[in-house]
């Protein structure tokens, strides 16, 4: 080879590897730049590493001292519920699913103190058998077993009501049981002895006090009876002799001894009455009743005070609300005696009216009943209106110092309203007057049907003396859309009916009026179109003037809204009478009397062991043709029963051997045995106590009557007692 050939080839390769030397170094650089880059990089990460791990490093420092401060918080709070759950006297232990203590308080370990046994890892049936075994819990006459498993019943029970138990040293405790979520119980013991003690101390001192409760009903009731027994003597003898001929002096002497009695017997019954609502055993009676009626009724026992006195009494009466209702009728009656007869007795001129407005509720069935009583009396100043229904408060000043009262009227009437669900509201101007009203809900027993009368029903004339009666209807009469003419007398009667439809006579004008025997005849002759219509007291069956044969129909005063409208009813809907017929007579069912050949008296046995109420007894009634019988006691009353067969019995309930009541049912027997007609009893009593009447009724007797006795009301059940076969007791009716 030559030489030229070596160099070329050793040129060749050299320059070969000085391309791979450059191509190396190139190489390295690109591998030296990447590296550089990738150190810079894991530079900055081990930059960002090292600040998290420092920020970590001090977060779980802080997350330590956290951890540390709960940790002292919660032995804090720990302690804290053990030192509190330590300083209460109630007992607190926790057990687990397993039922085994998981830990107690000192008062739930009380009871088994010097038990080492006890204590947080016992079971809860060990417990058990503990409490039985050491006489600590008072099981009574239950076997330690069966107190056991009753227990332990109640432990595993769904839900477990609290458990009283009494422990050896008469300590009582509550046990109450709670499970939680988890499985635990929580177990509370209520130490409750001292609520078990006041309990005890409060049942003897209710005892107590209902057993001094009774002694004093027993003794208003005893002190009712021994009042009124010599009170009915005093009352009953004063008016009959009121009924004597007697000078001025004397009457003054005898009405004085008559309003005295009166008034005290208004004092026992206020106190009785009171007695019993504070005792709150003074119960509503509910019965069917006429609401207008028990209002007149009450109107008409004032009457005689208010014609003294000289004012003016009147009655609005709703004309177009119901009045028979469904209510306790006798207390309603209370009411409106006590609110009435204070208007009467602190009104010395001007007026007292009772209002009487009703508002049906939703169902038509109920209504709400407004009455109120309205005076013009002495009034009472602001300051004491608040007082007023208090017990024992009255108007103190110089003025009413005259009018006597036990200041308990107004209490009664308040919490008699109260009973009811009513309320009650006073209004008053010293000097001008006073209103009293409540109001009370009172199922309605009727609907009101109007009389059928034409649009202009025309002229009626009222031919009645002044009075309650001539007011109440005329009011009634307007505002059905009459157009009344008033007269007291019947001198110009003729000139006045001119036109008139229907024409209102009072029998004591007819009956004054003139010699005449028929004083209406000519008026019904120059107006045989207008209808005559004669008002008579209530209590005749008919009337005493020859009017009857011209008059259309005969009304009892005082007028009620049914009676008045059955009769405008009647009216407009008869056809026309032609003049030679006879006229209608409208007589109520019961003042038809039938004739009868009458052979006998009527035979009344009064059954009364007090020689004064014999007296008393026999002298109200001296004046009625009747064969009246005494018995001494109860024995004598049955025995006269037999032997005298009376239609009437009137009955003391408090008598010797055998009382009243005894009496009674040995009678009710005899007529049952026997099949005999009932025989009328009625309880002739002193007692006048709440309830006294109810029981009095459950023995068979058909009327309850208070002493002092009533003359009317004595004779009221003698008229409507006598038999058809016996002669009637008065000449007149």
């Amino acid at each position: 080879m030559k030489i030229e050939d070596i160099l070329a080839q050793e040129r060749r390769a050299r320059m070969a590897a000085e391309r791979l030397l450059a191509q190396k170094q190139a190489e390295l650089s690109d591998a030296n730049r990447i590296l550089s880059l990738h150190a810079l990089s894991l530079s900055d990460e081990i930059t960002e590493t090292r600040e998290v791990v420092e920020e970590i490093k001090g977060e779980n420092t802080q997350v330590r001292a956290d951890l540390e401060r709960a940790n002292k918080e919660v032995v804090i709070a720990k302690r804290r519920l053990w030192d509190s759950l330590e300083t209460i006297e109630d007992g607190f232990a926790v057990f687990d699913q397993t039922d085994r203590m998981i830990a107690a308080n000192s008062a739930y370990l009380k009871p088994f103190d010097g038990l080492t046994c006890v204590a947080p890892g016992i079971r809860y049936v060990d417990i058990l058998s503990i409490a039985t075994e050491e006489g600590i819990v008072d099981i009574g006459d239950l076997r330690p077993l069966v107190w056991r498993d009753m227990m332990l019943a109640r432990w595993h029970a769904p839900k477990r009501d609290p458990l009283n138990l009494r422990l050896w040293d008469g300590t009582h405790i509550r046990l109450i049981d709670r499970r939680s979520r988890d499985g635990d119980m929580v177990c509370l013991g209520l130490n409750i002895t001292e609520t078990i003690t006041y309990q005890t101390k409060l049942k003897e001192a209710r005892h107590r006090a209902e057993a001094a409760n009774r002694a004093k009903s027993a003794f208003l009731a005893n002190m009712s009876h021994e009042i009124r027994t010599p009170m009915n003597g005093v009352v009953s003898m004063a008016e009959l002799m009121a009924e004597g001929e007697l000078d001025d002096e004397q009457r003054l002497y005898v009405d004085t001894i008559r309003k005295s009695g009166e008034a005290l017997l208004t004092i026992i019954n206020d106190v009785l009455d009171y007695s019993k609502i504070e005792a709150a055993k003074l119960a509503l009676h509910p019965e069917p009743f006429d609401l207008e009626k028990t209002i007149l009724d009450v109107v008409t026992l004032l009457q005689p005070t208010v014609q003294e006195k000289g004012i003016q009494l009147s009655i609005d009466f709703d004309l177009f609300m119901p009045t028979k209702f469904m209510g306790d009728a006798v207390r309603l009656r209370q009411i409106l005696t006590n609110l009435i007869g204070n208007a009467v007795k602190f009104t010395s001129e001007g007026h007292v009216l009772v209002r009487a407005i009703g508002l049906p509720a939703d169902d038509d069935k109920d209504y709400r009943v407004h009455l109120s009583v309205e005076d013009s009396g002495i009034g009472i100043p602001k300051d004491k209106q608040a007082h007023i229904f208090g017990e024992f408060n009255q108007v103190e000043d110089e003025r009413n110092r005259r009018y006597e009262g036990t200041g308990l009227g107004l209490a009664i009437v308040k919490r008699l309203v109260k009973l009811m669900d009513g309320e009650i509201w006073l209004e008053s101007e010293e000097g001008e007057g006073s209103c009293f009203g409540f109001n009370i809900s009172l199922p309605a027993l009727e609907h009101v049907v109007e009389p059928n009368l034409p649009d202009a029903p025309g002229k009626a004339v009222l031919a009645l003396t002044d009075g309650l009666n001539k007011t109440i209807l005329e009011k009634r009469l307007k505002a059905l859309g009459f157009e009344v003419t008033l007269t007291s007398a019947t001198a110009n009667l003729m000139d006045m009916c001119h036109g008139a439809r229907l024409v209102f006579v009072d029998e004591a004008l007819c009956a004054t009026a003139s010699s005449v025997a028929n004083p209406l005849s000519a008026l019904k002759s120059a107006y045989p179109d207008s209808t005559l219509i004669l008002l008579t007291p209530p209590q005749k069956r008919e009337p005493d003037c020859s009017c009857t044969a011209v008059t259309s129909y005969i009304l009892h005063t005082p007028v009620l809204r049914e009676v008045l409208f059955d009769t405008l009813s009647q009216i407009s809907s008869a056809p026309k009478v032609l003049p030679e017929e006879p006229p209608q007579v409208d007589t109520q069912p019961e003042d038809t009397v039938t004739p009868v050949d009458h052979t006998r008296a009527m035979r009344v046995l009064a059954a009364e062991d007090n020689k004064t109420n014999q007296l008393v007894f026999s002298k109200l009634v001296k004046s009625l043709n009747i064969d009246l019988r005494f018995a001494n006691n109860g024995l004598e009353a049955v025995e006269a029963f037999l032997d005298f067969k009376p239609d009437l019995i009137f009955m003391d309930i408090s008598m010797p051997e055998v009382d009243g009541k005894e009496a009674t049912r040995r009678i009710r027997l005899i007529e049952q045995d026997q099949n005999m007609p009932r025989t009328r009893i009625v309880a002739l009593t002193a007692h006048a106590m709440t309830g006294d009447a109810e029981e009095v009724m459950a023995f068979g007797l058909d009327n309850y009557l208070t002493k002092p006795l009533r003359k009317s009301v004595i004779f009221d059940e003698i008229m409507g007692s006598c038999p058809g076969d016996a002669t009637a007791p008065m000449d007149d009716v």
